[in-house]
C-alpha cells in the first residue's frame, strides 16, 4: 500500500502570523518549520502502522524546502522543491500508483474567517469559486487526486477547512488543530496535535476506499484579483474572458485543463 502526503504549512499547530510562516524570518519560522515536520512525520508514522509499505511526501509550502527529511520515518521519500509542472501540491501523483492521499497543515480558502492566513493559490486575489463555491487548495488538490483515481483519506489544520472536506468527501478523518478568530488563532498543544495526527492517519487508511472524491462533470472558476490590470493580463490565457474589472473566469468539462488555468493564472510557482 502506497501513500501520497502533501504537506502545506498555514495550518500547521499554533501558526498564526505570516512570518512564523516564511524561511526570511527564521526566529519566528524555526519552531513552526519543527512543528510542520513533526505533523508530517506523524501522519507517516500512523500510515506505516497502519499498513503502509510507502510513503511519499510532497513539500508543498513556499520554497517546498521546509520539512527535516531525516526526522521522517526510514520508509518515506520526500520530493522537495518546485518542478513546474501542472500538479503543483500535488507533484508525483501521476508517476506510481497510489492507494490513499493524506493532506497536513493544509489552511481555509480565501476570504475565510477560519484562519488569519486564508488564502488560495497566492495573495493576489480577493475571491476564488469552483463551479460557484469558495474554492481553497484543497478543493483543487483533492480533484486532482480524484482525477488521477485516488482516494483522499486525511486532512489536518484549521477547523473550518476540516468542515468543508468532510462536506466534500464524508469519510475522510479530520484533524482540527487550530480554529481563527480575526487576526488570532486558538490551536491545542503542539504534542496533542502529533498524537491525534498519528492516530488518525492509522485510522484513516483503515477507511481509504470509502473517500473517494466525486468529479463534476463540468468546472468553472473564477477569480477576482485585487488589482485590475491583474485580471485583465490573466485574461489572456486561452480560453478566459474578463467578466468585470477584477474577475477573470474559465471554463471545461477536463480536470486536466483546469490545472492548466491554475497553473498559469492562479498560481505563484
Amino acid at each position: 500500500m502506497n501513500v501520497f502526503l502533501s504537506a502545506d504549512m498555514e495550518g500547521t499547530c499554533g501558526i498564526a502570523v505570516w512570518p512564523e510562516t516564511e524561511r526570511s524570518t527564521a526566529m519566528d519560522y524555526a519552531p513552526y518549520q519543527k512543528q510542520m515536520t513533526r505533523e508530517v512525520a506523524a501522519a507517516c508514522r500512523g500510515a506505516l502502522a497502519g499498513g503502509a509499505d510507502a510513503v511519499l511526501v510532497k513539500d508543498a509550502h513556499d520554497s517546498a524546502r521546509n520539512i527535516d527529511p531525516a526526522a521522517l520515518p526510514r520508509k518515506v521519500r520526500i520530493h522537495r522543491g518546485w518542478t513546474g509542472d501542472l500538479l503543483s501540491m500535488m507533484t508525483g501523483l501521476d508517476k506510481e500508483p497510489f492507494d490513499a492521499v493524506f493532506f497536513t497543515g493544509y489552511h481555509a480558502w480565501v476570504t475565510c474567517d477560519g484562519n488569519p492566513l486564508s488564502h488560495t493559490m497566492n495573495l493576489r486575489s480577493n475571491r476564488v469559486t469552483l463551479n460557484g463555491q469558495p474554492c481553497s487548495e484543497f478543493l483543487i488538490n483533492a480533484y486532482t487526486a480524484g482525477y488521477y483515481g485516488v482516494p483522499v483519506a486525511l486532512i489536518t489544520g484549521d477547523q473550518a477547512l476540516c468542515e468543508s472536506a468532510k462536506a466534500l468527501i464524508p469519510a475522510i478523518t479530520t484533524v482540527p488543530v487550530n480554529q481563527g478568530r480575526g487576526g488570532g488563532v486558538t490551536s491545542i498543544h503542539p504534542d496533542e496535535a502529533v498524537e491525534r495526527i498519528e492516530a488518525a492517519a492509522k485510522e484513516a487508511l483503515a477507511k481509504a476506499k470509502d473517500c473517494q472524491v466525486t468529479i463534476p462533470e463540468h468546472f468553472r472558476m473564477e477569480v477576482e484579483f485585487i488589482k485590475h490590470a491583474m485580471a485583465y493580463s490573466k485574461s489572456f490565457y486561452p480560453g478566459a474572458r474578463l467578466l468585470n474589472s477584477k474577475t477573470v473566469a474559465f471554463d471545461t468539462n477536463d480536470w486536466y485543463e483546469m490545472l492548466r488555468f491554475c497553473h498559469f493564472v492562479l498560481s505563484d510557482g
